[in-house]
């Protein structure tokens, strides 16, 4: 699973892809139909979220779970603004952005994705100097070579 840089050949170097594993199966599954869930514990008991997925709950050791859906929104915890040398794929996106997203109704769940300004925006759509610590974001979904990846878009544009 990769995806072709914008405007290049089939040649052209591909952008990296999650690995889908067992437990996290049901997110991208999730994600596919545009929707936004977090992992959480079902023992009545307990019911904490946790990310990234796993078998087994951290907080009380069940391994019952459930996929409870989230808002979407969120506000950027963390960012990064990576230069080069890089992957080849991502030299062409210089000045594109990382971003740990908080999300607003599970605060110590956090992703990492990217900042843009629509779901099928390149990488590198939003200018690094617009990035800010506590900016409100929402979650949007694009197809990036068969696998729904979720991106954020600020609030406010």
């Amino acid at each position: 699973m990769t995806e072709t840089l914008p405007g290049a050949g089939t040649d052209a170097p591909a952008l990296l892809q999650p690995v889908v594993d067992d437990d996290g199966a049901p997110f991208w599954d999730y994600a596919a139909r545009s929707e936004l869930r977090v992992q959480a514990c079902a023992s009545p008991a307990c019911g904490e979220l946790r990310f990234p997925p796993r078998p087994c709950c951290p907080h009380c050791g069940s391994f019952d779970s459930e996929w409870r859906l989230m808002s979407g929104r969120g506000r950027i915890w963390s960012f990064v603004v990576p230069h080069p040398p890089l992957l080849p794929a991502y030299a062409a996106l210089a000045g594109y952005n990382a971003i740990v997203v908080e999300l607003a109704d599970a605060p110590r769940i956090r992703l990492v994705g990217n900042l843009v300004t629509s779901a099928d925006a390149p990488l590198d759509s939003v200018p690094p100097e617009r990035l800010r610590i506590g900016a409100k974001v929402q979650v949007v979904f694009a197809d990036v070579d068969g696998v729904t990846m979720p991106r954020w878009v600020l609030e406010r544009p």
